[in-house]
């Protein structure tokens, strides 16, 4: 069994989407190999937006729980998945939690729904590829 530990980040994107069932894919595919099935995570990193003026926009949690119900919703029913929203920085909380948990291979998409987007690689992935030690598979 090549991974046995995939975390996929997802925010409800359609990249996000992409990564999901790319993360699906290979579970599927390394089941058919092996007896055992690869553990499947989905994070969903939420972060509280700052202004200049010292005002904080929290995340309503329902919205997450949304999210991450929309995550389940497209994972097959013989896949089991954990699903988990961690509050924070989203690059920090992937990184901790692949650290964490023996993660062997991290999937997410390109670009997320974050409101500042990079040209060619969002600042979440971007940062998870520069300083994840485990392998990082972007999709596009």
């Amino acid at each position: 069994m090549l991974f046995t530990k995939i975390l996929v980040a997802y925010d409800g994107s359609n990249l996000s989407k992409k990564a999901l069932a790319k993360a699906i894919e290979i579970v599927q595919q390394e089941t058919a190999q092996d007896a055992k099935t690869p553990e499947l995570h989905v994070i969903h990193g939420v972060q509280d937006v700052s202004y200049a003026m010292g005002t904080t926009i929290t995340i309503d949690p329902k919205i997450s729980e949304g999210v991450l119900q929309e995550a389940r919703d497209l994972v097959p029913s013989s896949i089991d998945a954990s699903y988990i929203i961690q509050n924070g920085s989203p690059a920090n909380s992937i990184l901790d939690y692949a650290h964490d948990n023996g993660i062997d291979l991290i999937i997410m998409g390109s670009r997320g729904l974050g409101a500042i987007r990079e040209f060619f690689l969002g600042s979440v992935s971007h940062n998870v590829v520069q300083n994840s030690k485990v392998p990082v598979l972007i999709v596009k």
